[in-house]
């Protein structure tokens, strides 16, 4: 007997049920963001998080994952992904991101951002930085504007390298795509079917069409993308040592459109230089 396999979209009504988990996680990234400073450890910004999302009525989806024991994963610097939180305390000029999710009535929402911690003693430094947090984040909007139009969902892939090539660092160099670590669908698990490349691929992948739901998390460094986990089998680092950043969001198809679920406001803001409107889930 063949397995049954699950479908990949979701119906209008579970749809709708994905709306809250989405609006939680963002408020939890939101107060995590805004608790990032210099002299914070990335262990209270994991408790902030936490507190917001249980006073939500929800819990935090990376806690169900085997092994993993927080709200967040909070990487820092060279570090990609995965970073658990800890007594590391935030420094003037470290760039830091942010991964969230939570789960509200078996329904999940995941999203990313990455902030650069102020540091007037080092200017350019922070500028750099900065390039590569608003390259990245633009390189995320560019692919959830082309989820908007696409046929197939290897699309998107496409539209975040292309943003990255057309947008290089300060000296005229492409910053490097993590290849190892990529989007995914997401719904009654955190991590779903189909898998969501942030850079071009031969396979055209699965239809995009309403019932979708997808998170979109393109991760770019500085130079190479090597990558290593290190000892706590977690934390993921560049080989080089280059500075990296990480933007997510999850996001939906339905019959009018698409709509950011983890965005308070669809994801207008961010789409609107794309020209793309969002609508909500009806």
């Amino acid at each position: 007997m063949r397995p049954v396999r699950r479908s990949i979209y979701k119906s209008p009504a579970q749809l709708r049920l994905m709306r809250e988990p989405g609006l939680l996680t963002a408020r939890a990234l939101d107060a995590a963001r805004e608790a990032v400073r210099r002299g914070v450890t990335t262990l209270e910004i994991d408790a902030i998080a936490e507190q917001t999302i249980v006073a939500g009525g929800g819990k935090p989806n990376f806690k169900m994952e085997p092994g993993y024991h927080h709200t967040l994963c909070v990487s820092v610097n060279d570090e990609v992904v995965h970073g658990i939180p800890g007594d590391r305390v935030i420094r003037p000029g470290d760039i830091v991101s942010i991964d969230c999710g939570a789960d509200v009535g078996g329904w999940n929402g995941d999203s990313a951002c990455t902030v650069v911690v102020p540091d007037p003693d080092r200017p350019e430094l922070v500028a750099a930085r900065e390039r590569l947090s608003r390259t990245t984040e633009g390189s995320m909007w560019a692919g959830i504007a082309r989820l908007a139009r696409a046929a197939k969902l290897g699309e998107i892939g496409d539209a975040v390298q292309g943003y990255i090539e057309d947008n290089p660092d300060a000296d005229g160099r492409e910053y490097g795509i993590i290849e190892d670590y990529i989007g995914h669908g997401i719904g009654r698990s955190m991590h779903e079917e189909p898998p969501v490349f942030n850079y071009r691929v031969r396979l055209p992948g699965p239809a995009v069409k309403p019932g979708l739901v997808v998170a979109i998390e393109p991760m770019m460094v500085e130079r190479s993308a090597d990558t290593q986990v290190l000892d706590d089998d977690w934390t993921v680092t560049t080989v080089d040592g280059g500075m990296a950043a990480h933007w997510e969001h999850s996001v939906a198809v339905h019959k009018d459109g698409i709509w950011v679920l983890t965005a308070a406001d669809g994801g207008a803001a961010g789409l609107a230089p794309f020209g793309v409107t969002p609508t909500p889930i009806a």
